[in-house]
C-alpha cells in the first residue's frame, strides 16, 4: 500500500512538469496573443510566505519566479497521484485536481494581497484563468495516465 502510494505521488510528480509545461504553453501564447504581462502573483505569493523582501537584480527576481512556476505546478502533480491513490476514476481525480488546484490559488493569492479577490474578477478574466487550469490539470492527468500505463 505505502510502497503504491508513494509509487502514485512519483508519478504525479512527473505528470506534473508535464502539465506545468502545457499550463505554460498555453498562458505564454495567450498574454502574447493579449499583449498582457506575464502573471508574477504566484511568485508574489512565495516572497511573502518565505519573507523575502528583495532581490539583488530583477534577474535574480525572474529565476525566482520561474523556479515558484515550475515547482508549484510540479508539486501539485503529487496531489494527483493521491488523488489516484484513493481508486477515483481517472476523469474523477483529474477533475478533482483541477478543481483544488484553482480553488486553492483563487483563495490563496487574495489572501496574500497579491491578487485581488476573484469576486472583482471580469468573466473573461475567470474564464482565461479556468482555462489555464484546465489545461495544467488535463495535461497532468494524461501524463499521470501514460505513465501508470507503463507508455510515459
Amino acid at each position: 500500500m505505502i510502497s503504491t502510494v508513494a509509487s502514485n505521488i512519483g508519478k504525479g510528480l512527473a505528470a506534473g512538469l508535464v502539465g506545468t509545461a502545457a499550463m505554460t504553453v498555453s498562458s505564454t501564447l495567450e498574454a502574447k496573443l493579449r499583449g498582457r504581462e506575464f502573471s508574477d502573483a504566484p511568485a508574489k505569493a512565495a516572497e511573502k510566505a518565505l519573507g523575502i523582501e528583495a532581490f539583488a537584480s530583477p534577474q535574480a527576481e525572474g529565476r525566482f519566479s520561474n523556479l515558484v512556476h515550475w515547482g508549484y505546478g510540479t508539486g501539485w502533480g503529487a496531489v494527483r497521484g493521491l488523488l489516484a491513490s484513493t481508486g477515483l476514476s481517472p476523469k474523477a481525480a483529474t477533475a478533482a485536481h483541477g478543481a483544488a488546484v484553482w480553488g486553492q490559488a483563487v483563495v490563496m493569492l487574495p489572501t496574500l494581497d497579491v491578487a485581488p479577490p476573484i469576486t472583482l474578477w471580469g468573466k473573461e478574466e475567470i474564464a482565461i484563468d479556468v482555462f489555464h487550469h484546465a489545461v495544467y490539470a488535463t495535461a497532468t492527468g494524461l501524463a499521470y495516465e501514460l505513465l501508470g500505463n507503463g507508455r510515459g
